[in-house]
C-alpha cells in the first residue's frame, strides 16, 4: 500500500512537467519580446506602445484559456447513473454475465442512454460503480469517469471533456494568435540581426530564438487546431474519431452529427458574444446529445435539461430524506 502510494504521489509530480516546461517556455516569451525586442531594442515610441498593447492582450487570452484549460475539474456523472444500494447489493450477489447485463438493462431504462460496448451491453464502470452516459469514458490518469471526453492531455495535465472542452479549443486558438503576432512582428528584427543591421547584444539571442519558438510551435498547433476545428464541425470527440460510438443498430461514427450549425452550438453555445471568452457556455449537462436518427421529441434532449434538472433536485432531496432514515443506517452496518 505505501509503495503504491508513493508511485502514485510521484506519478502526480511529474505530471506536471510538461506544464512547467509550456509555462517556462511562455514566461520566457514574455520577457524577451517585451524587455528584449520592445523596451531596449526598439526605438520609435509610437511602435513600442502598439507592440506592447496588442502583445498583452493576446498573452492574456492566452494565459487564461490556459489557466481553464489546466483547472477546470472534469465533469463526472450524476447520481442518477450510479447504481442504487439495492441496485448494487443485487448486481454483486449474481454471479451470472448475462442476468447481471439483464439488471443493468432494467435500470438503463430509465436513463438517457443510447450507446452500447461493443459486445451489446449497457456501458458500465466496475471502478466508479456508474452506467456511463453516452460519449463518457473513464479516465484511468484522472481514476474517474468523464463526461464526453475526448482525451487525456499531458500539456494541460487535465482531462479535455464537456466541462472544458471550450476552454482547450480557444487555448489552441489563442496559442496560434500568440505566435503569429510574435512571428509577425518580430520577423524584420529578425532580419535586421541576422544580416548584422543591428548590434550584437543579449538581444540578437532572444529576438532569434523567439522567431525559431514561435514557428514551430505555431506549425504544430495549425495541424492540432486543425484536426479538432474537423472533429467539432462532424460532432465527435478524439476517442468517437478512433472508435466509432455504438448504438443499438450498430457502429456509427455520425451518431451525434446534427449539423455544423448546431454542432457548433453544442460547444460554443448561441450567445457569439461569447463564443470567444472562456466561459462555459456548451449546451446541455454533458450526460445526454442530439441524435443524428431521432427526432427531439423521441429523444431526451437538451430541451428536457430542466426537467432533468428538477429531477435531480428531488432525487438529492429523497437521499437526504433516506440519510436520516435510521433503519436505512443500520442495514448499511450490516
Amino acid at each position: 500500500m505505501a509503495l503504491s502510494r508513493g508511485l502514485r504521489c510521484c506519478q502526480r509530480v511529474f505530471s506536471w512537467i510538461p506544464v512547467l516546461i509550456i509555462t517556462s517556455v511562455v514566461l520566457w516569451s514574455y520577457y524577451a519580446y517585451v524587455f528584449e525586442l520592445c523596451l531596449f531594442t526598439l526605438t520609435n515610441t509610437l511602435e513600442k506602445v502598439a507592440y506592447l498593447l496588442v502583445f498583452h492582450v493576446c498573452f492574456v487570452m492566452f494565459s487564461w484559456t490556459y489557466w481553464k484549460s489546466i483547472f477546470t475539474p472534469p465533469a463526472a456523472p450524476c447520481k442518477k447513473f450510479q447504481l442504487s444500494y439495492s441496485d448494487k447489493q443485487r448486481y454483486e450477489m449474481e454471479e451470472r454475465p448475462d442476468a447481471q447485463k439483464q439488471i443493468l438493462v432494467e435500470i438503463a431504462k430509465k436513463l438517457p442512454i443510447f450507446t452500447r460496448a461493443q459486445s451489446g451491453a449497457i456501458r458500465f464502470c466496475d471502478r466508479c460503480q456508474v452506467l456511463k452516459p453516452d460519449r463518457c469514458h473513464h479516465c484511468s490518469v484522472c481514476e474517474t469517469c468523464v463526461l464526453k471526453m475526448d482525451h487525456h492531455c499531458p500539456w494541460v495535465n487535465n482531462c479535455v471533456g464537456f466541462s472544458n472542452y471550450k476552454f482547450f479549443l480557444l487555448f489552441l486558438s489563442y496559442s496560434m494568435l500568440y505566435c503569429v503576432f510574435i512571428g509577425a512582428t518580430v520577423f524584420q528584427y529578425f532580419l535586421k540581426f541576422w544580416v548584422r543591421d543591428l548590434p550584437n547584444g543579449p538581444a540578437k539571442f532572444h529576438v532569434l530564438f523567439l522567431m525559431f519558438v514561435a514557428l514551430m510551435f505555431f506549425v504544430s498547433l495549425m495541424f492540432l487546431f486543425g484536426y479538432h476545428c474537423w472533429l467539432v464541425a462532424k460532432n465527435r470527440s478524439t476517442l468517437e474519431a478512433f472508435s466509432a460510438p455504438i448504438f443499438v443498430g450498430g457502429p456509427d461514427r455520425n451518431g451525434f452529427n446534427v449539423g455544423i450549425r448546431r454542432n457548433l452550438h453544442q460547444v460554443f453555445g448561441e450567445d457569439r458574444r461569447l463564443w470567444f471568452i472562456p466561459v462555459l457556455t456548451s449546451q446541455g449537462n454533458g450526460h445526454f446529445f442530439p441524435l443524428k436518427n431521432r427526432s427531439e421529441s423521441q429523444n431526451p434532449l437538451l430541451a428536457s435539461e430542466e426537467i432533468w434538472e428538477e429531477s435531480d433536485e428531488e432525487s438529492e432531496e429523497g437521499s437526504l430524506v433516506e440519510d436520516r432514515d435510521p433503519s436505512v443506517t443500520i442495514e448499511m452496518e450490516e
